[in-house]
């Protein structure tokens, strides 16, 4: 099967060696998530929800590159600094993931590498032969 990368320009993809996605087939990986722009800055800082909509945002481009959608998504991981913010978070999920329905796991974790960061999201899906 071929392998495809996505990659998003972030500099730590050739330090560390990373993609935001990896396509093999008809599979699509795509990692940890957080809520940066363009230039790495945190979005939404100190709001749950509003970092979960970038990192919605940068898995959907993420998929929409490795030739699928919201449609393909199988699983969904979501990470929380504080479970109290689960709801808010799983609002913004609906607005993506409302009509594939993937399943879902959401877990507090105590950080991540940046501590304006309060969610990361990663997602799976699989391109179905309709």
């Amino acid at each position: 099967m071929k392998r495809k990368l996505v990659l998003n320009g972030n500099p730590m993809e050739d330090i560390v060696g990373f993609a935001r996605a990896v396509r093999v087939g008809p599979y699509i990986s795509i990692g940890g998530t957080a809520p940066v722009d363009g230039e790495g800055n945190t979005v939404g800082v100190g709001d749950a929800g509003q970092q979960a909509e970038r990192c919605f945002e940068i898995i959907g481009d993420a998929l929409e590159r490795a030739g699928s959608g919201w449609r393909d998504v199988v699983r969904t991981r979501i990470l929380l600094t504080n479970i109290d913010d689960w709801k808010s978070v799983i609002e913004v999920r609906a607005k993506f993931c409302r009509d594939a329905k993937p399943v879902d796991t959401i877990m507090e974790i105590n950080r991540f590498v940046n501590p304006e960061w309060l969610v990361e999201i990663e997602a799976d899906a699989v391109i179905a032969d309709d």
